[in-house]
């Protein structure tokens, strides 16, 4: 049986979104054979939205895996397909930005994105080949200028759409105060033990849509644990719907208007993952998820260092 998935239209975006992506970052990172096998075996279960970024290291891999699927009969064309990738802070200076994106294009042998993403609000001064970073390679955006630039990305036609990850109130209210085009999504981390109440109220009064990101919490990679997909709370109403704890945190991720970057290469879970969309959760099981203790998984002082500036813009709310 096909599985029909739900769609989202964005702000300044003339093309649909699928409220649901495969993500394509991992770690320890796998090799390219795997992540385009994986890619191909997303789209033969019914995935159409991809998740990259340069600093994944798997744009190379998408684009290969798309042209296979198109050399097998998989899909039709190339618009089938919304791809999202996004800008690392190490291009993340006005006159880098449109070669960085071109850059991400040639790996991904697209013509264009459909979103392109500021992917976290810092810039690096130079490229990083570890994590934590020397304090002096970290600056501030230059929101103003950075956002001209992906402005000029949507206008020269190499993305439908262009957005913001990892930004907090503050800084999304920033953006906001300097675009012609407001940022169509803010791709942060969101889940039921971490529900983002405050940014997403501020993002839906903007117009501007929420990709939810480890919405199982990151669990078994090097960012994040494994509090929701072991939480006995979810685990009670997967029991109660005949559903694993999984599918029960990325249903309520969506019962919130939100779209959600799940990561998979198990073709089981990939199917399991995909079967969220014809079952509700109850008003009971919503009132237990929002009785949940909120704790924040991934932080930008754990990738970066925990810099006073850094530690300062992960309390944000």
């Amino acid at each position: 049986m096909e599985i029909i998935i739900p769609t989202v239209s964005l702000s300044n975006c003339e093309k649909a979104m699928p409220v649901i992506a495969m993500g394509t970052s991992s770690y320890p990172p796998a090799d390219f054979e795997t992540t385009k096998a994986a890619i191909l075996e997303a789209i033969k279960v019914g995935y159409r939205h991809f998740d990259t970024a340069f600093a994944y290291g798997s744009e190379k891999a998408v684009g290969e895996a798309i042209v296979e699927a198109l050399g097998l009969g998989l899909i039709q064309s190339r618009d089938q397909l919304f791809i999202t990738t996004k800008l690392w802070a190490s291009f993340a200076d006005p006159p880098q930005i449109v070669p960085a994106c071109k850059a991400s294009l040639q790996n991904l042998q697209l013509e264009y994105v459909d979103l392109y993403l500021i992917h976290i609000p810092v810039r690096l001064t130079e490229m990083v080949s570890k994590t934590p970073v020397e304090r002096e390679v970290i600056q501030p955006l230059d929101i103003k200028g950075v956002w001209e630039s992906m402005e000029e990305c949507k206008r020269l036609g190499l993305t439908k759409a262009i957005g913001i990850s990892n930004f907090s109130c503050r800084l999304t209210q920033e953006v906001l105060s300097v675009a012609k085009i407001p940022p169509a999504v803010n791709q942060v981390e969101m889940n039921p033990l971490w529900q983002q109440n405050k940014l997403r109220d501020l993002c839906r009064e903007k117009g501007i849509h929420i990709t939810a990101y480890s919405p199982l919490g990151a669990n078994n990679t090097k960012w994040g644990d494994n509090r929701v997909v072991e939480s006995d709370v979810l685990a009670r109403i997967a029991n109660a719907r005949g559903k694993t704890t999984a599918q029960v945190a990325l249903r309520w991720v969506y019962e919130q208007g939100v779209s959600l970057a799940t990561k998979s290469f198990n073709k089981e879970r990939m199917k399991q993952n995909l079967q969220i969309f014809d079952w509700a959760l109850t008003q009971q099981d919503l009132e237990s998820i929002d009785k949940l203790p909120q704790v924040k998984g991934v932080t930008l002082a754990f990738i970066l260092g925990p810099h006073d500036f850094i530690l300062d813009m992960d309390a944000e709310p």
